[in-house]
């Protein structure tokens, strides 16, 4: 394609990795599948083919056919782009927002979704600092250690999932939070001396919040209840509660009462041998100062 006289390369599939749609994820397809139908009504409103309206937006035209066909997630820009040519009076760019719920993997909506409503939060993790606690660099960095690696538009769709459950932290009314890290994360500088300075400031800035307790769990304790993994308790209003372990019930979310308090149990053993929050501050403050 040319234009002002230069050749413009195409977008295609392989240019956006990690836009597809997740078949499992009922809603996510529903909302795409949505999208693009109203994408496909507006191109052929106007008379325009599929492949016009590719060059005119820099898409190839099979990627159109797969975004109109609801089986390719959109990108906003995409959507900012259509609404100028096809002169949709911004009625395809408000589908940024819901497009932009379907990037987030299902499993991390359902929590999200869990943690909105929650008004007590109790989360234990054993080998990493907890994702409601890491700043983008941190998660970032996270996310690239892992093997198989994965595309850089995956790395980018998980950090921007994990910083939209942070939203909790300016609810109103303020749910109450605690946390126990485990100390050995706090001491691993990923991400580089400046990352892992930045990610120690954002604990402290947490744990200085009035709704919320942080400790941290000394190496040196021979044994606590939570060497088998993460431990999640989520309490609402109505008083359900929602929990998870990866030592208990297979991993799966429970809500039986029965084996609440078994993790409910092991959680509260877990604070009671961890620093106590003033100290685990003073601990992180001092980890600050030797990096």
């Amino acid at each position: 394609m040319s234009v002002d006289g230069e050749v413009r390369q195409l977008r295609t599939e392989a240019d956006e990795p990690g836009w597809e749609v997740d078949p499992d994820d009922e809603w996510g397809v529903a909302v795409v599948a949505t999208v693009g139908r109203q994408l496909k009504l507006r191109r052929e409103a106007v008379g325009m083919r599929a492949g016009e309206f590719g060059r005119a937006v820099g898409y190839g035209e099979d990627l159109v056919y797969k975004i109109e066909g609801g089986k390719r997630i959109p990108r906003p820009e995409y959507l900012e782009m259509a609404d100028e040519v096809l002169g949709a009076g911004g009625l395809l760019a408000a589908m940024k927002e819901d497009v932009a719920k379907v990037r987030y993997p299902k499993r991390v909506r359902d929590l999200a979704q869990m943690e909105a409503r929650a008004v007590e939060i109790g989360v234990y993790v054993c080998h990493s600092i907890s994702g409601l606690l890491q700043t983008p660099e941190h998660a970032r960095a996270a996310f690239e250690s892992r093997q198989p690696p994965y595309s850089e538009e995956e790395v980018e769709r998980m950090v921007a999932a994990r910083m939209a459950r942070q939203a909790i932290f300016d609810r109103e009314p303020a749910p109450a939070i605690s946390f126990v890290l485990e100390e050995a994360p706090l001491r691993r500088p990923l991400g580089g001396t400046m990352v892992w300075r930045r990610q120690l400031e954002r604990l402290l800035e947490v744990g200085r919040l009035r709704n919320v307790t942080l400790q941290v769990m000394p190496t040196h304790r021979e044994t606590h209840p939570g060497l088998d993994g993460k431990i999640e308790l989520l309490k609402f209003e109505d008083g359900t509660a929602v929990g998870r372990s990866d030592g208990a019930f297979s991993g799966r979310p429970i809500s039986d009462p029965r084996q609440l308090r078994v993790l409910e149990l092991r959680y509260g053993t877990i604070r009671a041998q961890a620093f106590p929050p003033g100290e685990s501050l003073a601990f992180i403050e001092q980890l600050l100062g030797e990096t």
